[in-house]
């Protein structure tokens, strides 16, 4: 059969950086807007955000029919979850919170050995059972266009870091910031040496094992550009409702300013993805 293509993986590995955003929106109107900005993929979060089935399929279709790869984060680390974000159009899956070489495995398992499962599956992922030619050959054009990120945001995900990275079908690796500063015991202290010092090992440990990262901030443009410099290929920036809250709040505040009325709008609302 002949192999099925991504953009966004080609563009990677021909050693280019990529560009998206995080998408919580389900308006029709979003896939055009983010078009005109020039990105490379969304990431579509269903792991903190309420998106049913059908509306992820919706998102990832619309996105893809707009020339954008959809990256989809699963709820947690459950291959099935991963199958059923690809057959509703998903081109790469994240999954959060790995910290096993056996998680990640099973991930590689349903993002790159498609439609195969179960027992036989475990047998070719240990090893134990060799495929035929043919099989191979299928199974390798029916997943080429997959994409397998793994969310690495724990101190214990950065102990066995070496090890979760030698998996055979794992692309990429997403920083998780907050849940790793937390784990760190640096809760939102994104500037503390000790969390700056763990971010720069991730990194520089996963582009040896030529693989691809990045890490998802909702901050200021310039912390992306800062783990650029370190060897982060992927750039995950902010979401829509960050960005939308950042903008308005700008402009309001000239507004009000202008017109003479206060421009305290109260404490901003935290919000994490």
């Amino acid at each position: 059969m002949n192999r099925k293509k991504n953009a966004l993986l080609e563009k990677l590995n021909a050693g280019k950086n990529v560009y998206g955003t995080c998408i919580t929106s389900t308006g029709p109107m979003w896939p055009g807007a983010i078009k005109s900005v020039g990105l490379d993929f969304v990431f579509i979060d269903t792991e903190h955000i309420p998106l049913g089935r059908t509306e992820l399929a919706l998102l990832c279709q619309l996105f893809k029919a707009n020339g954008i790869t959809p990256v989809v984060r699963i709820p947690s680390p459950d291959p099935y979850l991963a199958c059923q974000a690809i057959d509703g159009g998903a081109a790469g899956i994240v999954a959060p919170y790995l910290e096993s070489k056996a998680q990640i495995v099973e991930l590689t398992g349903a993002v790159k050995f498609r439609p195969l499962k179960g027992e036989l599956l475990n047998r070719y992922l240990d090893g134990s059972k060799t495929m035929s030619p043919g099989l191979k050959e299928y199974v390798e054009g029916y997943n080429a266009a997959n994409i397998c990120i793994a969310n690495i945001e724990s101190v214990p995900a950065m102990e066995k870091l070496d090890e979760l990275l030698d998996t055979p079908g794992l692309d990429a690796v997403f920083i998780g910031p907050h849940d790793l500063s937390v784990s760190l015991d640096l809760a939102e202290q994104y500037d503390h040496p000790d969390f700056e010092a763990a971010v720069r090992t991730i990194i520089r440990k996963t582009r040896a094992k030529g693989r691809h990262i990045g890490i998802h901030f909702s901050l200021e443009p310039e912390r992306q550009v800062q783990w650029m410099k370190e060897g982060a290929n992927i750039v995950v920036h902010s979401f829509d409702i960050a960005l939308f809250l950042q903008r308005l709040r700008q402009d309001m505040a000239i507004i009000k300013k202008a017109a003479g009325d206060s421009t305290d709008g109260g404490p901003a609302e935290k919000l994490i993805v």
